[in-house]
């Protein structure tokens, strides 16, 4: 009878195993914006649902005095997702609107989607993301 000591077989079992599903994923936004004042406020959302009313899965503050404010979030599950940031001139932490709730201050969402008497959908924002991706977003 042939025994194999407890290491070779751990690692014969190992190498027949299917490799683990890699979570790294990195998503890189460059902004433009105008002006130089304030800061860029940045949610990441994953799906449709947190999209229109629920928790972003990532939010980032850029400063904008910055030529090109950038974002990276990193170590994210490959999926789709969508961006929503406004830029915040004055500094407030809050998206100035009008007395109509029409913001005053730019805003953009991914893909440079353009929304219709409201936000643009989720449909025209996300994007897949599998591995390393970039996006240039015009904050207007």
């Amino acid at each position: 009878m042939v025994r194999l000591p407890l290491v070779t077989l751990a690692l014969g079992l190992a190498a027949l195993a299917p490799p683990a599903v890699a979570q790294n994923a990195t998503v890189t936004l460059t902004f433009e914006t105008e002006a130089r004042t304030g800061a860029v406020m940045v949610a990441l959302y994953d799906s449709a649902a947190a999209w229109t009313g629920g928790r972003a899965v990532a939010q980032m503050r850029l400063d904008a005095s910055d030529g090109a404010p950038t974002a990276v979030f990193r170590d994210l599950p490959p999926g789709e997702y969508g961006v929503k940031a406004f830029h915040d001139v004055d500094g407030d932490g809050e998206m100035n609107v009008n007395p109509f709730g029409i913001p005053t201050e730019p805003y953009a969402f991914s893909n440079n989607a353009v929304g219709n008497m409201g936000p643009a959908r989720w449909e025209q924002a996300r994007f897949p993301v599998s591995g390393a991706t970039a996006q240039t977003i015009r904050l207007r």
